[in-house]
């Protein structure tokens, strides 16, 4: 047993997350329930957006008259609704008709995708059933959330920790329909681990014998860090693992199985949890394993090189051996945090679009008031400057960075960006015929990091940094009233003169594609217009 299986009865949905909070937490379910319209629309937003323009079983045509976009489905059945909004919170009532027939459930739409085509069906029941569950954890959620406080800016305020800022992101991922996604969690493990609900989590230490432990990078000794969740469902089927009856207390980050231990601020946990989050089982890899310490220090290298990048390396991991083999379900990273210096706030880019405790508008807001006046083509401009250029350079030597808003940060000082942390090696690519020609021998890497292809470069590359930049664009549009034309044209003029940045299009992950595959971890990409490409 490797794994914990989920199961009907293991997965939420909007009405067994309200008869659970009726039960265990009475005091959230009037809120809870007041937010469901919303978070619902904002997780049929994101499914709109992505059967505009995804490769995504059961869409066979799509057309837009009159302003309103009409989508094809198997069986002729028609969907038509407003153009897609992407990044931009949605009314509760999006406006969609399926055959004239108005649609506000996702889950309901993703059961009709399949036309009735056998085939389909299993995988259109399983996305619907995803999408029930974000629905019900992101207006969990944002049920939790206290009212903004009023106080002075939060990016003013001393003492913020590394889980304080990564602790703001209510929504999820951006594009994602499976936001929320927790599948294999129940409403009381939600509110005990998400990062959302600001816990303490406890991780149990747990004893592995000697010759069943496999450690890389500076070496961990034969204890195991393990998420109360996984102790609790997995340790039963390997009683040659000893409790210790010791635990660590540590607050979640954004991707809740990596945490931050509160006796040791200087690393972060990243844990294997047996959860399906968005789109994939959270567990960790040999190849991860394997492959944290040497690449990270590979990339820190290059980072040095190229300059306005730290790179957060992995100093140890260590993992299980089951059958001679390292089990992804019993194993841990250990990631050096941020050091912020001298009146820096460091935070995840993602964090910048969540509201501020201050006041509830988009953290970037205070940014942009603090630094720029209030001028958001001003804070663009020196967002660009500092992130694309050494993602660029070390594209240049061999590596693209999977340069998201949950894998990258950003310094600020008094508002103003100031340099570039990245985090997490799972989705970079390298390619060692390229770093060679730059006199740099990469290390032996497991799994599909490497490649020969420029085009996995640079797409991997594209389809990040765009999404980081598109949601920056968007967020700044609505709160200021500016046109996004004007936003891009900043981008534009502060972007290194690079062919790459100014193609037609950009990749984005088909991230509901990819869950609809047989294979949902291999990489399908939607092309979507560049805005940069008639700014140059």
């Amino acid at each position: 047993m490797h794994g914990h299986p989920v199961t009907p009865a293991s997965r939420n949905s909007p009405r067994r997350t309200a008869d659970a909070l009726a039960a265990q937490r009475p005091d959230l379910l009037t809120a809870y329930t007041a937010a469901l319209p919303g978070a619902r629309a904002a997780v049929l937003g994101r499914l709109w957006t992505a059967l505009a323009r995804e490769p995504v079983p059961g869409v066979t045509a799509r057309t837009t008259i009159g302003g309103r976009l009409t989508v094809t489905l198997t069986g002729d059945r028609r969907l038509t609704g407003p153009p897609p909004a992407p990044y931009v919170p949605p009314p509760d009532s999006l406006g969609l008709e399926l055959d004239g027939v108005a649609v506000d459930d996702p889950a309901e739409l993703a059961t009709v995708l399949g036309g009735g085509d056998p085939g389909a069906t299993d995988a259109h029941r399983r996305l619907a059933g995803e999408l029930d569950d974000s629905v019900a954890n992101l207006a969990l959620a944002r049920a939790a959330q206290p009212a903004p406080n009023g106080g002075p800016p939060v990016l003013t305020r001393p003492g913020r920790t590394d889980a304080d800022w990564e602790q703001l992101v209510v929504d999820g991922h951006p594009l994602h329909p499976g936001c929320r996604t927790r599948y294999g969690m129940s409403t009381a493990d939600v509110l005990a681990y998400a990062p959302e609900h600001r816990p303490t989590v406890h991780l149990e230490l747990v004893e592995v014998p000697a010759d069943r432990w496999l450690t890389t990078g500076s070496g961990l000794p034969p204890l195991l860090p393990m998420h109360p969740w996984q102790a609790a469902h997995l340790l039963g089927a390997y009683p040659w693992l000893r409790r210790t009856g010791r635990t660590r207390p540590a607050r979640p980050l954004m991707s809740l199985r990596t945490l931050a231990p509160l006796d040791d601020p200087g690393h972060h946990l990243k844990t294997a949890v047996d959860v399906q989050m968005t789109s994939a089982v959270r567990t960790v890899s040999a190849a991860a394993v394997r492959n944290g310490p040497p690449v990270t220090a590979l990339l820190a290298d290059l980072a040095a090189r190229v300059g306005g990048l730290t790179v957060l390396t992995e100093t140890a991991a260590g993992a299980v051996l089951v059958d001679d083999e390292p089990c992804r379900s019993l194993a841990v990273v250990v990631r050096r945090a941020p050091a912020p210096g001298p009146d820096e706030t460091v935070l995840p880019l993602a964090a910048l679009a969540a509201p501020s405790p201050a006041d509830g508008r988009p953290l970037v807001t205070e940014a942009v008031a603090l630094g720029y006046g209030g001028d958001p083509a001003g804070w663009l401009t020196d967002l660009t400057r500092v992130l694309l250029p050494p993602l660029l350079r070390m594209r240049d030597l061999g590596v693209a960075l999977e340069a998201h808003g949950q894998n990258t940060l950003v310094g600020l000082r008094h508002g103003r960006p100031t340099r570039l942390f990245y985090r997490d090696v799972g989705g970079i690519r390298l390619d060692p015929a390229r770093l060679a020609h730059h006199g740099v021998d990469a290390p032996p890497v497991h799994g599909d990091l490497a490649t020969d292809d420029p085009a996995e470069l640079r797409d991997t590359l594209l389809a990040a940094t765009g999404t980081v930049l598109a949601e920056q664009v968007a967020v700044l549009s609505r709160v200021y009233g500016t046109d996004p034309r004007t936003l891009w044209s900043a981008v534009a003029a502060a972007a290194p003169d690079d062919d790459l940045l100014f193609r037609p299009t950009l990749p984005v992950k088909a991230t509901t594609a990819m869950r609809m595959a047989a294979d949902p971890l291999d990489v399908v990409w939607a092309r979507v217009p560049n805005p940069l490409a008639e700014l140059r």
